[in-house]
């Protein structure tokens, strides 16, 4: 019997010193916000022959400058970018980006002027559709972090 109840007191202890382990996390799941710990990136999908060299928002706008490492000329037909799987930004261009060269895409105006509110760090997927030099197009997916002056 003393060794039944050694091993349940035993348990026991344990099991309210997980318990208030995972009730501390809780809490401070609660108040913090992952998403405001993240650092800032922008990356995009490693096959496409396009990444992110600079990257900054403001209120109402996300500008990006996209950087071709193929060695063929790509053409940016249209950016989409989607927050949370709600908000949704897209803009048609016809930006030509030449072999390693650099080219600006910029969000702004129409649904894009709801993206952020001053001091708020957003979270979302960018979605470029590229058009490569034989007319075949693609699309690119990638994700960006920014925080909002």
């Amino acid at each position: 019997m003393k060794k039944a109840q050694a091993a349940m007191e035993f348990l026991m202890t344990y099991g309210w010193a997980i318990l208030i382990v995972l009730i501390a996390i809780g809490a401070l799941m609660f108040y913090i916000k992952p998403s405001e710990i993240l650092p800032e990136k922008c990356v995009i999908s490693s096959g496409s022959g396009l990444f992110c060299e600079k990257w900054s928002a403001d209120v109402g706008q996300i500008d990006l400058k996209i950087k071709n490492s193929l060695d063929e000329t790509l053409t940016i037909t249209t950016a989409s970018y989607i927050t949370d799987g709600t908000s949704n930004c897209t803009v048609a261009l016809d930006t030509a980006i030449a072999a390693s060269e650099s080219a600006p895409v910029t969000f702004s105006g129409g649904s894009c002027s709801t993206l952020a509110a001053s001091g708020e760090k957003i979270q979302g997927d960018i979605a470029l559709v590229i058009r490569d030099a034989d007319a075949f197009n693609k699309t690119s997916a990638g994700t960006l972090i920014v925080k909002v002056p």
